[in-house]
């Protein structure tokens, strides 16, 4: 099976915060990164799937970050296109509000949570426990997404668009144990009832992939 083409589009405008997109281009070794926030854009047309990584910017800076507009342009473009997408706690929200749906910051939550996963593919073979660092919400979806994960703090805690292959999700698959003392400095970080021990879900990322080469969406 060849591996397909991802392009990693990184949307942290604070560099001493680009480890998280770091750890997420580290789950996708094979993947083309790009620099988003700081300009680049990817030639679609030499992409079979697109990655939006978190940010500590807010959707609603926009007006200060102008490159948001263009990457929820981008958006529109991919689910027309029809070219699968994986949107990741900043791109959960930007893919919504793109779409149309709502976001408000809240407080910040930094945490494993439980999480109630919809049938998916994305989500097969994932704990149910995952790590949750934001402070930003998705209060009202996208019309054309549909809820795929909720937790008891936030009920579109994942989406899936109806229609296109388009998934969003709040939490950062790609956070381990190995990223814990950092989470902690940055944001006070709790297992809660968990511990990292319980957590498996960097399989997001190798889902997507599978479901890319399949083609099966």
């Amino acid at each position: 099976m060849t591996e397909p083409r991802v392009v990693v589009c990184r949307n942290e405008v604070d560099p001493a915060h680009a480890y998280h997109c770091d750890a997420l281009a580290a789950s996708l070794p094979d993947a083309v990164e790009l620099d988003y926030a700081a300009g680049d854009r990817p030639d679609l047309d030499d992409a079979d799937a697109v990655v939006l990584t978190g940010s500590t910017a807010g959707v609603y800076e926009a007006d200060a970050y102008p490159w948001m507009h263009s990457q929820m342009a981008l958006v529109e473009t991919l689910v027309d296109r029809e070219i699968p997408t994986l949107a990741v706690c900043f791109g959960h929200q930007l893919a919504n509000a793109a779409l149309g749906g709502t976001v408000e910051a809240k407080e910040t939550t930094a945490r494993l949570v439980d999480v109630e996963f919809a049938d998916d593919p994305l989500f097969a073979g994932v704990e149910p426990v995952v790590p949750a660092v934001h402070g930003d919400v998705v209060v009202e979806p996208a019309p054309a997404m549909d809820v795929v994960a909720t937790t008891d703090y936030y009920d579109a805690f994942a989406t899936r668009h109806r229609d296109a292959p388009l998934w969003s999700v709040q939490f950062h698959p790609e956070f381990t144990a190995a990223h814990r003392d950092r989470l902690d400095a940055d944001y006070g970080w709790s297992d809660g009832d968990h511990s990292f021990a319980d957590v498996n879900a960097g399989r997001v990322y190798a889902n997507f992939t599978r479901i890319v080469a399949d083609g099966d969406y």
